[in-house]
């Protein structure tokens, strides 16, 4: 990955499946709760021992997106269903999270 690496077209799929055709022209899809559950903020990870704080089952299965917005050019904000938005989710955080057999293909 580069620095120049972000989304040319982000997408809903489907009520659980985002979406990302990145740049480099590889396309993405995230599920929607696992997305939420990897946010970075500090209401999620605690800043000084990086554990989490989310408390397991504490995220609603039905969880989404209900608007992306472009951070500059390193990241995006979602403003989720559970009122969480918080979280700025940079590009490489959110492609290193894909697990296609591409990116992950130990998986």
């Amino acid at each position: 990955m580069n620095d120049t690496l972000r989304p040319a077209g982000i997408q809903q799929i489907s009520d659980n499946i985002l979406g990302i055709t990145w740049n480099d022209g590889h396309e993405s899809r995230y599920p929607v709760k696992a997305l939420r559950e990897a946010c970075e903020c500090a209401a999620c990870v605690d800043e000084w021992s990086g554990e989490k704080r989310i408390e397991p089952g504490s995220i609603p299965e039905d969880v989404h997106p209900l608007e992306i917005n472009p951070v500059g050019l390193y990241g995006i904000r979602i403003d989720w269903s559970d009122g969480h938005n918080s979280g700025i989710y940079a590009f490489p955080h959110i492609r290193s999270l894909c697990a296609c057999v591409t990116c992950s293909p130990s998986k």
